[in-house]
Formats: C-alpha cells, structure tokens, sequence
C-alpha cells in the first residue's frame, strides 16, 4: 500500500529482490476527485422564472431568423418539445443554421415578447457541428409518417418523436419501480433459444456467417450435431416466458423486459418483427384472479405516473397543439379528449371482466339484431378477430376502460396453460384458465394464464399439440422437481406505448423498426416535388405528433401475443 507524505521500505520485488528505489508520494500528481459542474438542460431552463447570469445552453439549432440589427434562434436539446428563444447579434446570427449543434452562452432574461416569460440573451454562439440546411432531410415542413420511416436514424430529431423516446424511459422507469414494489427480481433472459414456445413455428433460425455458403447452407438442414454452429437448432426467441418459470421457481416472482422476434408477415399497424415483451412470473397461485389482479395494478400504476409526469403533460400538449392545427381531420393518431380519457379508464382500475363464451354470445347478438357489422361471422370455434376485439372493447368497455377476456377454447391456445377448473377443482369444459386484456381502439395488449404444474398432465398436452420430444426436456424437468402452482403473464411494450402516446402505427414509436422488408417498402411514398415537399411543421412551439398510419389490416391476421 502506498500512502500518501510516507516512505515505504524494506518492500520486495516479484522476484524477491529488494527494490532499489521506492515509489515516493510526498506530492500528489494526481486528482482523486472532480468538480463535477450541473449542466442545466432545457427543460430546465424553461421551468426557472428567475433571471440568471453565465448561462449555457446546449442543443440543436431547429429554426433561426436572420434580421439586419438581431437575430433570434430556437434552440432545443431533446429534454422537451419546446424551446428556448436566444436573441443574438447579427454576426452570431450568420454563423446559425436549422439543424446546427451549437453552444450559447449569455443571460437568462425576462422576454418582451408575449409568447415566453424569459430568452436566453447570447453573449457567445459557438457552432459545434456544422449542418447542410439544403441537403438535410429533416426541413420545418411536414413529413409523412412513411417517409420518416426510411430515415429512422434522423427521425428522433424531430422534437415529437424525442418525446416518444422519452415516453419510453418514462414508462420503463415506472414498471421498473412497480414491480421493485411488488417484490419482483429483474432477470435476463436467453435470446437465442432452442424452442419456439408459442408453437406457431414463426421463428427465425440462428446461423453463423460460414451458412451462407451454398454446401454449409444444406449442411444446416441436417440435425445431426455437427451441422449446426450451437451443435442443435437454435432460434431467436418468441417469449422469455419458459425461462422465466424456471426462475421463477428458485425466488418466486421474476420479470423481465426484453427484446422478442416473430417472423410473421402480418402487415398491420400492430404488428413487428422485432418488439419488446414485458412478462411476469408468480408462484404459488392456483388463482387467475392473482394474475389478472397483478396487471391491472401495474397499469395502474404506469398511467397514474404518466399523468403527474412532465412527459405526459407535453404529450398531451402536443395532443391539443395538434387537434387544433388540424381541425376535424385529425387522421388516425388519437385527440388529445380521446387520450385523456384513456388514461382515465386506465387509472380508475376495476375494469370489466368477461368470459370467451360470453363474449362470443355477445357479439352473435350485436350482429343479429344489427348494431355490428362483421367481415368474419364471429363463432366459438373461430376466434376473435380484431373487429371483434375492437367491439368487446367499445361495448364492454364503453370504449374508456381495457377489457378482461378470460378462459379461451384449450385448442386456441398454447400447451403450457392450465384447464379451467370450477369452485370445487374439477375441469370445466374444454377451456384452459387464461386471459386476454383488450384495450380501446388497439385491441390485444396483454395475454396470460395459469401455467400446467402437474407433469403428467403437461407430457400429454404436449403430445397432443404435437411438440412432445422436441426440446423442451428441461421445461418438464420443472414439473418433476418440487413443482409449484404458477401463472404469468406477457405484455406488448411497444403497443401499451401506442396506447398511452395516441399513435396509431406501432412502426412510430420504435427507434428502429424492423418489418418483412417487402411489405415495409409498399409504403415508401412517391414525394411529388422533390423530398422536401412534405415534411414536419412546427405548430406553436410545439411539433406536432403526426404519425398516421395508412396500414390496411390484412383480413387473414395471425392472433398472437402480442
């Protein structure tokens, strides 16, 4: 040990020799701490109504007005949709485009203006990256949403779609203390896994780089151990949820958020190739209620939180900037009356609850007395659609609150969920204890079930559905050893995201959106004019929310979690 004014002796080398000459510290040359000096962001600034001295302020340039005696700029740097105004000489002017990262530096002052209570006085503009403002994609136009697609690595720069990236923190961030709450340990699950628990075979197979090579290639499609680069088949997965039971089953309640992959080709707004699942697992229930009970409180909890957030209140900001730019013709995105009452029917909790039977019946009735019109005759052996869905919601749900949808037909469902069994512990028809919760307009956000405990039970459903002797070995081994009670449940982040935002298309609030690529560029718009000619307007300080989605529900949809 070295210690600082002193002088270590008598100290051997590695080799056991004596150190000719000691490391002395009788000065330091080193700093064992920093002054760590607060950068205030703009949000910040925003919310201080107190004149302040030697402010800086960091950010992007998003629109600048170059007059002969001043100039003015509008500066964000992400943390909100609005702006802070800087009021700059004419030369520091000049040196400003839209689109240029820039430092200010100056006074924080009381306005003279009428549209904001203080500006940022510039004593120093220093630009810090450079911007073409003409060959820039992003211009302070409007944009159609499927063109924002092609340039996901610029949309977030557009201040609305910064919020919806903020949206995402805000609400990861509420679950994460809600199940801290709750008791809940946070796992991490497999992304590359050896079987496809939904038993929908829509996976995609994981290969090295050396299968593309033609003999490799049909290599591949041998089982034998030697062909594949994991020795066995490996896929990315569908649902951590088999992970989650094993778990589950050493600390009794676990979660996780992760990253979920479905090589479906469902072109619709709610549907991705690759999405963020949020699941749950608990222990020692023999009771749907404790799983149904579960995700309506965490709901409760995310919406409640979103509503005293300052990300929710610009978000519904953005919503009424919109409307009122927009008149009637708000598009697909929703209001702000119709978000707000969303939230409302989110926080208020004890949402309704019906069985499949009774919904099937109540949608027969809708159609035969004429209060519903139904591409799909809805039937008990059919399933519901999203038209149906979509009415449950409206109807049961007066179309504020989300909807339970409970004990679904055995065949419609995986192998691993429990039968229904009555108030005495006898099956009950041929249904498994399960749930779907529907919410307005969106549809299926949520899916669980109570999972088969009893092994002998578990090997024959799995040879009825016919994945028995794939490889799922282990998953029975958690029946075999100290088995428990348990249910879980799976939630679509990204569409619980459209849900809270108002946005229609859940390509619009993931960064990077991955699709069938073939259906994904169906929708690359022929821009008349040039790419300049439809792009994203400011309205009142506030960009806009426009995300329409112009997605045509295919009638064939695969109904899947989520």
């Amino acid at each position: 040990m070295l210690i600082d004014g002193a002088t270590c002796s008598g100290v051997m080398d590695v080799n056991g020799c004596r150190a000719q000459q000691l490391l002395r510290i009788g000065e330091r040359h080193f700093s064992t701490s920093r002054a760590h000096l607060k950068r205030v962001n703009v949000s910040q600034l925003l919310r201080h109504n107190a004149e302040a001295k030697d402010v800086d302020v960091f950010g992007w340039v998003r629109s600048v007005r170059k007059q002969k005696k001043i100039g003015f700029a509008a500066v964000g740097d992400g943390s909100t949709v609005e702006s802070v105004q800087a009021v700059l000489k004419p030369e520091d002017a000049a040196k400003l485009s839209t689109g240029a990262a820039v430092k200010l530096s100056g006074s924080w002052q009381a306005s003279q203006g009428s549209k904001q209570s203080h500006e940022l006085q510039v004593l120093q503009a220093t630009p810090l990256g450079e911007n073409d403002a003409e060959r820039n994609p992003l211009q302070p136009k409007y944009q159609t949403p499927d063109y924002l697609r092609t340039i996901p690595h610029l949309r977030p720069r557009i201040p609305g779609n910064a919020l919806l990236l903020r949206l995402r923190s805000e609400v990861i961030a509420s679950l994460t203390n809600f199940f801290h709450r709750e008791g809940y340990i946070q796992c991490h699950t497999p992304i590359i896994t050896s079987s496809d628990c939904e038993g929908a075979g829509e996976v995609f197979t994981v290969s090295s780089s050396e299968s593309k090579d033609s003999s490799q290639a049909q290599a591949t499609k041998d089982d034998t151990p030697g062909a594949h680069f994991f020795r066995t088949p490996k896929y990315l997965t569908v649902s951590s949820q088999l992970h989650l039971e094993a778990l589950s089953q050493a600390v009794d309640k676990v979660w996780t958020l992760s990253p979920t992959f479905r090589a479906e080709k469902s072109d619709t707004p709610r549907h991705l190739s690759e999405f963020y699942m949020l699941e749950a697992e608990l222990c020692f229930t023999e009771s749907l209620e404790d799983v149904v009970s579960l995700v309506e409180r965490m709901l409760v909890a995310v919406s409640q939180t979103l509503w005293e957030s300052q990300v929710g209140t610009e978000i519904l900001q953005a919503r009424d900037a919109s409307s009122i730019a927009q008149g009637d013709e708000s598009g697909d995105d929703v209001a702000s009356a119709v978000l707000r009452q969303r939230w409302d029917g989110m926080r208020t909790g004890n949402w309704p609850c019906i069985t499949y039977a009774d919904a099937i019946n109540h949608l027969q009735r809708a159609s035969q007395e004429g209060k519903a019109k139904f591409v799909f005759s809805p039937t008990y052996s059919d399933g519901l659609q999203a038209e149906h869905e979509r009415y449950l919601a409206a109807t049961i749900g007066e179309g504020k609150r989300p909807v339970f949808v409970t004990d679904y037909p055995a065949e419609q469902k995986p192998f691993y969920m429990s039968p229904t069994v009555g108030d005495h512990g006898k099956k009950e028809g041929d249904t498994v204890s399960c749930f779907d919760l529907l919410v307005p307009d969106l549809c299926e956000l949520v899916g669980g079930s109570l999972r088969e405990h009893r092994s002998e039970v578990l090997i024959q459903t799995m040879k009825e559905k016919g994945v028995a002797g794939s490889n799922l070995e282990w998953y029975q081994d958690l029946r075999r050893y100290g088995s428990v009670p348990h249910g879980g449940f799976g939630l679509g982040f990204d569409r619980l995201l459209c849900y809270l935002s108002g946005v229609s298309n859940v390509r619009d609030v993931v960064a990077f959106p991955r699709c069938n690529e073939d259906e994904q560029a169906k929708r690359i718009p022929r821009v008349k004019g040039g790419i300049y000619s439809n792009l994203h307007p400011y309205v009142t300080g506030i960009i806009k929310l426009r995300h329409a989605a112009r997605d045509v529900v295919m009638k064939s949809e695969y109904h899947s979690r989520p």
